[in-house]
């Protein structure tokens, strides 16, 4: 059976196609076709590794046992194929996280060099960017924890960085930084007015809000009318969402200064819903923040309910030039 890896609470099962394709999950030979080919295989694939066993759900859990699947790699020397599986079976772009869990088990598996960078290669199927998406992944240790920075390379800024389109996307300023309003957020809750749009290999929808009080509350995503409202915000155009005001679906953050350089997150993925926590989302929430004049380039740690990202942000002639993410994985037993 697949390993399930945990990242900050983010938790993903990783398998090779061989090993999908031994249970019946006919993944095409190539990365590149298997995205093209993913409503063909990727639904099976999440209820065949990602749903609970019959009778083994536990009471209060999610509805999956985790928060996606990780297909790959389609080779065993770098750079290294991967497909990251959301549990509605669409595919996303890159995943912090989820490339620090891939790494991981590249590690695990003996695939890598320990003090060597490699690249990962995200294929997807989404018509508003690349594919795939490069991601170079470099091991490191900080405070003791063994794990790896991910490069995430220069962040995107603006409504056309993601595809955001429709009346109820309005531009505005915030600390003198363009901003946007977008009025299916700003109905929801009266501080919830100023949003930063950043594309990190993904869609982001940053939301920038004055206290703590005014994140929303893990819970509270879970729980209708919020997470119903959210979703037809955040996901794709289709069963679930309205693709209002991006199409192709956006991952939404909430952020709040509480330090210097510290900024306090809560995240709701497209294709997913509420995360503890996400590496990509905390990579545009530190953009996002950057942009604002809320921290400086530098060490910024983003704190979100399943742990603290530490983010790199690297300035180059008054511009954000270069984003790095580090992040550990452990197996989940």
């Amino acid at each position: 059976m697949a390993p399930f890896y945990d990242a900050r609470g983010n938790i993903y099962a990783v398998i090779s196609p061989e090993a999908l394709r031994a249970l019946g999950v006919n993944v095409p030979l190539s990365a590149a076709d298997a995205a093209l080919a993913r409503l063909s295989w990727a639904p099976q694939a999440v209820a065949a590794i990602c749903d609970w066993p019959e009778g083994q759900r536990p009471a209060g859990s999610k509805a999956h046992r985790s928060d996606g699947l990780l297909v790959g790699p389609f080779q065993d020397t770098a750079p290294f194929d991967v497909l990251i599986v959301n549990t509605d079976a669409t595919l996303a772009e890159r995943s912090g996280n989820g490339l620090t869990i891939f790494s991981q088990s590249l590690a695990d598996t003996g695939r890598t060099p320990r003090d060597q960078a490699f690249t990962l290669r995200v294929h997807h199927d989404s018509a508003d960017s690349a594919s795939p998406v490069p991601t170079q992944a470099m091991p490191a240790v900080i405070d003791r924890v063994s794990g790896f920075w991910l490069d995430i390379g220069t962040p995107g800024f603006g409504a056309k960085a993601v595809g955001a389109i429709g009346p109820g996307v309005s531009e505005t300023t915030h600390n003198d930084a363009p901003v946007n309003r977008v009025e299916r957020l700003a109905t929801l809750h009266p501080h919830w007015h100023t949003s930063v749009f950043v594309r990190v290999g993904n869609p982001h929808c940053v939301t920038l809000v004055p206290d703590v009080e005014s994140l929303p509350g893990f819970e509270a995503l879970h729980d209708a009318p919020l997470n119903d409202a959210l979703t037809r915000i955040a996901f794709a155009a289709g069963e679930f969402g309205d693709g209002d005001p991006c199409p192709a679906g956006i991952n939404l953050q909430w952020a709040t200064h509480i330090a210097p350089n510290q900024i306090m997150a809560r995240v709701f993925e497209r294709g997913e819903g509420p995360t503890a926590s996400s590496g990509t989302s905390a990579s545009a929430v530190a953009s996002a923040a950057w942009l604002c004049g809320w921290v400086e380039a530098g060490l910024v740690e983003v704190v979100m309910p399943g742990g603290t990202a530490p983010i790199q942000l690297i300035e180059q002639n008054g511009q954000l030039h270069q984003v790095q993410l580090f992040g550990a994985a452990h197996p989940q037993h």
